[in-house]
């Protein structure tokens, strides 16, 4: 099979014919095998009608329904899950994805030899509200993950190979990191595409101004766990060990400066009453937390199941 294309929605009943009808007339006029799997992230509306109505007509379609809303992510890795295409395209359910840029999208992974395409909004149809915050999000991102050729992680509209989605796990909120997480993962010939961003067409936005400031903590989270999931010591242990002997040279210094003027009889208040030394106590405090912190890390990483898991390209 050429590709499958993977929708996650919430609350999208009136544009899923559409948007079907639409891929659907893409891929005969280019000849390709293809699935469609849509996620129903737990809609409150008639979505999951449409959807099996859907593949009542069209032995294309597949579904996949969850219980209550779990979030986009987990939309992703469901769908990602049963994929069998080589190429796995990914696309929001909201008409603002064009599918007429799948061709091209499948062209860059099929014969470009890229392992990821992301696509790049550049004239996008949303509010200052929202354009501002997603390109202090993009700069932030760029330049924690190293990734500095992307210029919209976030676009719903992205190409991966089938190799890409089936050696990464998305969770919580890492749907927008998905490039770095496959970067982390191996897989670094990533490119963007400029693609078409359209008006929505029906409902409203699922997403409030909070996702910025959960992004940020989840870029953090990603990048900490990516570098130092397996090693949490090189870490906690380094900064440790810094905070620990800062503490103790001043604490050194300050005995030393005690005892030197004691012995000539220069007048100098007691040690316990200089405010350095409860700044080097603290720094003693944090150092052996943090040290200590690096050892727990270790023990829980080696107790996991996947400390040995890497990811192997191939093998002879």
């Amino acid at each position: 099979m050429n590709i499958s294309v993977v929708i996650p929605l919430f609350n999208e009943e009136e544009s899923l014919p559409e948007l079907c009808e639409w891929i659907e007339r893409v891929m005969l006029s280019n000849n390709f095998t293809y699935e469609i799997i849509m996620v129903d992230d737990g809609s409150k509306d008639n979505s999951w009608n449409v959807i099996e109505q859907l593949a009542t007509k069209n032995a294309n379609v597949r579904g996949i329904k969850f219980r209550r809303n779990y979030g986009k992510s987990a939309a992703l890795n469901e769908g990602f899950a049963i994929t069998k295409g080589e190429v796995v395209i990914t696309m929001d359910a909201d008409l603002q994805d064009s599918p007429d840029e799948i061709p091209e999208l499948y062209k860059l992974i099929k014969e470009d030899g890229f392992d990821l395409i992301s696509g790049w909004k550049a004239k996008r149809y949303d509010p200052l509200s929202k354009t501002i915050p997603t390109k202090l999000f993009n700069w932030a991102t760029r330049k924690a993950s190293g990734i500095n050729n992307l210029h919209d992680f976030n676009c719903g509209l992205k190409a991966y190979k089938s190799q890409v989605v089936k050696n990464i796990e998305v969770y919580g909120e890492m749907h927008r990191y998905i490039p770095v997480i496959a970067k982390w993962a191996g897989f670094t010939k990533i490119g963007e595409k400029p693609v078409q961003h359209q008006e929505r067409k029906y409902g409203k936005t699922k997403f409030g101004l909070e996702r910025f400031i959960n992004g940020f903590l989840d870029l953090a989270s990603i990048t900490f766990v990516s570098k130092f999931g397996k090693r949490p010591m090189h870490f906690f242990g380094l900064w440790g060990t810094l905070c620990f002997l800062f503490g103790g040279l001043v604490s050194f210094y300050l005995i030393i400066e005690k005892v030197y003027k004691s012995h000539y009889l220069i007048p100098t208040r007691d040690v316990t009453d200089k405010p350095l030394f409860y700044i080097a106590l603290v720094a003693m405090v944090i150092g052996s937390q943090l040290f200590l912190a690096g050892f727990l890390g270790e023990l829980i990483s080696r107790s996991s199941s996947d400390r040995n898991r890497y990811q192997i390209e191939t093998k002879i």
